[in-house]
């Protein structure tokens, strides 16, 4: 499907789900600020060190729709006023960043409305990177949540999940993005994977890569159940391979822009 058709298709799937999510979308950002709260032991176990997960952003940063993330202009000259100053131009959803509710619903919560609570969680990693070697649509499912479980003991509630696709390795190519022939390609979560840890109490998840949803999703079924139900999401996590499966805690600066639909954020893990 051509990159126009998917965006159209999402619009139209987002006006026919707008009241069925905001009832959602409130009852879940209550829940997922409460369970942020009891999630405070499983936090405790940091030793100290900090691991930065927030790209360089620039002009060559890699972008959905292919175009510039950011614009500098010169607002103030050191030289002719003694201090520097410029004035930027920056679309939201570039370089590492948030994606908030509002982005795929018409009345969920904006980037400033998100609890603060919910912004420092304890991190889990979940790591696809062999599947993501020979596809490069990989996507996080339910069955390696379960795998994660298994080998590492529940998933505390409000926690955020992070996916290791060891796409970060990409970064600098155009392989990041796409294929020579110019479709999408780098992986992202399931459906099967994001319903389950709605069920879990989870309140964020976190790609590796340019989108929650793998690049050759159809219909973006992961934005357009996740976020709607209050929950938010962050794109292009740097560093994820530096990260333990779990015992790291999250701190996610999100921008506090009125009616924000996310934004580039700083993203910073103490392990």
């Amino acid at each position: 499907m051509c990159n126009a058709c998917v965006i159209e298709h999402v619009k139209e799937t987002m006006l026919s789900r707008r009241s069925l999510f905001m009832g959602a979308a409130a009852s879940g950002a209550a829940a997922i600020a409460a369970s942020a709260i009891s999630a405070r032991p499983a936090m405790a176990q940091a030793s100290g060190k900090v691991v930065d997960l927030t790209y360089v952003f620039d002009e060559k940063f890699p972008t959905f729709d292919g175009a510039p993330g950011i614009a500098y202009e010169e607002a103030v000259n050191f030289d002719k006023s003694g201090y520097q100053l410029w004035k930027l131009t920056i679309v939201e959803h570039s370089g590492t960043h948030i994606d908030a509710p509002l982005h795929f619903s018409k009345d969920g919560m904006s980037v400033d409305q998100i609890p603060a609570e919910s912004l420092i969680c304890p991190l889990c990693v979940i790591d696809i990177s062999a599947k993501a070697k020979d596809d490069a649509n990989a996507a996080l499912e339910a069955e390696d949540v379960q795998a994660w479980v298994s080998a590492n003991g529940d998933i505390p509630k409000g926690a955020c999940i992070a996916m290791n696709s060891g796409w970060g390795a990409k970064v600098a190519t155009p392989e990041f993005r796409n294929t020579p022939d110019g479709k999408f390609a780098f992986p992202g979560f399931g459906k099967s994977a994001t319903d389950l840890l709605a069920e879990m109490g989870v309140a964020a998840i976190a790609s590796d890569s340019l989108s929650l949803d793998p690049g050759n999703s159809p219909d973006f079924a992961v934005h357009n159940s996740w976020l709607p139900g209050g929950r938010y999401g962050i794109e292009n996590l740097a560093n994820v391979d530096q990260l333990p499966a779990k015992g790291a805690t999250i701190f996610v600066g999100a921008p506090k822009h009125a009616r924000g639909t996310g934004g580039p954020a700083r993203i910073l893990a103490m392990v």
